[in-house]
């Protein structure tokens, strides 16, 4: 569909200004968007010719602030509004590194369920994660002496 551009122009809203001497005042108002003003104008001979001097130097205001209304109403109307959003991929690290991460930050200690956050996988996952860590040498298990839990002791 091919859109043209609407534009109001200061010249032919002053050429319609112009038409105040020949009776029809307030016709640039109506070109500028200003319907009611317009046929106030229009039947008060633009308030006794009062209103068409002032306007005289409204005129540029008046077609800035109708061309701002119409590319914004173009911008609407063609469904242009949303913002243009970039989509970043994460960068999918290994679950072992980020285990290790989280033991370092843990005094080398980790249970399962910490685990789990620092990797954010399922308990299956973690389990086999830790299972692959305690054949590699990476980590031993052993019971918390407090609480008699399973823990998991990193060698970071």
């Amino acid at each position: 569909m091919n859109q043209q551009k609407q534009e109001v122009d200061p010249g032919v809203a002053y050429v319609l200004w112009a038409f105040g001497f020949l009776g029809f005042c307030g016709i640039h108002r109506f070109y500028t968007g200003k319907t009611t003003s317009g046929l106030l104008y229009l039947f008060t001979w633009g308030f006794l010719g009062i209103g068409q001097l002032i306007d005289l130097f409204l005129i540029p205001n008046m077609t800035k602030d109708r061309n701002l209304y119409l590319l914004y109403e173009a911008t609407v109307t063609s469904g242009n509004n949303s913002p243009k959003v970039t989509l970043v991929k994460k960068e999918e690290s290994d679950p072992m590194l980020l285990l290790l991460k989280a033991a370092a930050v843990h005094n080398n200690v980790l249970s399962v369920g910490q685990a789990m956050l620092a990797t954010e996988l399922p308990l299956e996952q973690v389990e086999n994660l830790l299972k692959i860590a305690l054949k590699q040498g990476l980590a031993h298990v052993d019971n918390d002496d407090q609480t008699g839990a399973v823990r998991y002791y990193f060698d970071v």
